[in-house]
């Protein structure tokens, strides 16, 4: 077994120059190291398990007997596999006093066939509790993209441009809504006093991949935005979810609606920093229970959408990307590191290592208990097995790989292509 433990600790991958039995200072060099991974590691863990901190919470809520009329936005661009579903929660919504207003962006697949025929059968998809005020179903085409603007502002814009609503509810073609979801998000936006009220929404992880990289990613993404710096009027932090944003009409004018953020990509980061930094109140709310979104289904277009996602935040801020980069490099080390650690101790131990090597064991087994822990708490509160907490290396890997090629993305001047559309610096 010696003879194995040295030829194991020759390689490269325990960064020996010699075998530990011949050196003096390999062995207490790896200690050291292993003991502030382990502290750094439980550090670093505990604060991103701890930042998502939502204190407004959505609740199930009965319509207002004072409804103003809303009118739903809903922009969709190739979006055949979601738009029936996306639609019908919205048609069937208990909130007495809403109009449905569905922009086709100039789809190439069977989008606008769906919308024309929903319009044919919106009739027998209202719910009873609205058949006396039935919510007005507007299929619109959008036109062709001018030059300086986006393409989702300029698809909400257009939406917006048709709709007469005192409150206008923006909602990917992505995101399904219970029954209670407008009268509930309305309920609170009013009880909050917001002029821009959104939420985060359920996401729906139906693949293997999806379970494995989605929980990772929304933990990161809690550690970059935080609700309750958001939710401070006293902050300029601002941040907006796209896939649902309930917003005053005279809010959204006096800001200049999605024209004042025709060329941003990250429409719904730029139109909430409108809103709050003018002095209008921006609340971000919990809204789990009432909405659910599948944003992807595969490995490809995960890879091609967090890529797109990732590449438009690092872009503009060169603090973010120089965050983006080291965060992509410790999440390839940690890939890499942990299944290891445990076995590189278990190797020196039983090459001779001793109360050191034990040591190291003890750490690694300890980090790892905690780790899945946490990300089996996460698990769970996204509905799925506990068990994809152990497929955390395999999801820090794929994270890191999104997170450099989109670093790789905005130095190089490439850009990213999204629905058929480029986007580049």
């Amino acid at each position: 077994m010696s003879v194995v433990f040295e030829r194991v600790f020759h390689l490269p991958l325990y960064g020996l120059s010699r075998t530990v039995q011949g050196s003096v200072d390999s062995p207490m060099i790896f200690f050291i190291l292993s003991s502030a991974f382990f502290i750094g590691g439980v550090v670093i863990m505990y604060w991103m398990h701890n930042q998502y901190h939502l204190d407004i919470v959505v609740e199930p809520a009965p319509p207002p007997t004072h409804a103003p009329l809303i009118s739903v936005c809903i922009p969709a661009r190739n979006e055949e596999r979601n738009i029936r579903a996306c639609v019908e929660a919205m048609l069937a919504q208990d909130y007495p006093n809403l109009e449905v207003i569905v922009l086709d962006d100039r789809s190439s697949d069977a989008t606008y066939e769906i919308l024309r025929k929903l319009t044919l059968e919106s009739d027998s998809l209202l719910s009873r509790q609205t058949r006396e005020q039935a919510p007005v179903l507007q299929i619109i085409s959008g036109s062709d993209l001018p030059k300086g603007w986006a393409g989702k502002p300029h698809a909400l814009f257009q939406t917006a441009a048709h709709a007469r609503g005192d409150w206008l509810c923006f909602v990917d073609a992505d995101t399904f809504v219970t029954s209670q979801a407008l009268s509930s998000c309305y309920a609170k936006a009013i009880q909050t006093n917001a002029d821009m009220f959104t939420i985060m929404t359920f996401q729906i992880l139906g693949s293997f991949w999806e379970k494995v990289v989605i929980p990772l990613v929304l933990t990161a993404l809690s550690v970059g935005f935080s609700p309750r710096k958001v939710n401070d009027p006293n902050r300029k932090d601002a941040i907006a979810n796209g896939q649902f944003i309930l917003i005053k009409r005279s809010t959204y004018d006096a800001i200049g609606g999605y024209e004042s953020v025709k060329d941003q990509i990250v429409e719904d980061k730029a139109i909430a920093e409108r809103v709050k930094w003018n002095g209008h109140r921006l609340i971000v709310a919990d809204g789990m229970r009432v909405t659910r979104t599948r944003m992807y289904t595969s490995l490809p277009e995960m890879w091609e959408g967090w890529t797109k996602n990732i590449y438009l935040g690092l872009r503009d801020q060169p603090s973010m990307l120089m965050l983006g980069t080291f965060g992509g490099f410790i999440a390839l080390v940690a890939a890499f590191f942990l299944p290891i650690w445990p076995l590189t101790g278990i190797f020196w131990y039983l090459g001779g290592g001793g109360w050191m090597a034990g040591t190291v064991i003890i750490k690694a087994m300890l980090f790892w208990v905690l780790l899945i822990h946490e990300r089996a708490k996460v698990a769970r509160k996204l509905e799925i097995s506990s068990w994809y907490a152990f497929t955390t290396p395999l999801g820090a890997g794929l994270f890191a790989a999104m997170m450099l090629a989109s670093t790789w993305k905005v130095i190089s001047g490439k850009g990213v292509t999204w629905k058929g559309r480029v986007y580049s610096q």
